[in-house]
């Protein structure tokens, strides 16, 4: 039995690969190694690389109070809301301000307490019947529409619902200093 095997590369050169069966174990052990640490590096990879690709999930519907709380509201009523936002690894428990308003025809509008221009709190004005924003000195009606100053629209609407008599909200955060209502999270 012949243990090393000659096998030409090509026909115009005189170059033979010798391959032996020790050379042929050592390779097929390269490989299998290999093939093992790629495998087993698969899971450490997608958990180290999980924060990059996970999206942060939305914080559910936060309770603003029962219906009846703003059923004679005549100006704005300002509600601090929790919520809780996984993003990654992370579970962060936030609170926001939010701003109830009841429209004319009796509907309720939850807006964020957010300046849509750089991001500061706006507080309700009762003697001038308007929100505020003390930054830059943007000004909103009592129903989120802008009047005047730097912010570029108007205060952003959340979504809303009411369940078993309570006004929910779905928190959510917008990109500031832009003309539309761009939803980040």
């Amino acid at each position: 039995m012949q243990e090393n095997a000659n096998i030409p590369v090509s026909s115009s050169t005189s170059e033979v690969i010798v391959i032996n069966r020790r050379s042929f174990m050592g390779a097929l052990l390269g490989i299998g190694t290999a093939a093992m640490g790629a495998l087993l590096a698969v899971p450490v990879l997608r958990y180290v690389l999980y924060p990059l690709y996970a999206r942060a999930t939305g914080s559910g519907w936060s309770e603003v109070g029962a219906v009846s709380d703003f059923a004679t509201a005549q100006a704005p009523i300002r509600k601090t809301i929790t919520f809780t936002q996984r993003d990654g690894w992370r579970e962060v428990v936030s609170s926001q301000s939010v701003y109830v308003h009841r429209e004319e025809n009796g509907d309720l509008r939850v807006l964020s307490a957010i300046c849509p221009h750089l991001g500061c709190s706006v507080s309700w004005q009762q003697g001038q019947d308007e929100f505020v924003c003390p930054c830059h000195g943007g000004r909103f009606k009592p129903n989120g529409t802008h009047v005047y100053g730097p912010p570029p629209r108007g205060m952003d609407e959340l979504p809303s619902r009411v369940d078993n008599g309570k006004l929910q909200v779905h928190f959510e955060y917008f990109r500031s200093n832009v003309p539309n209502k761009e939803r980040l999270s």
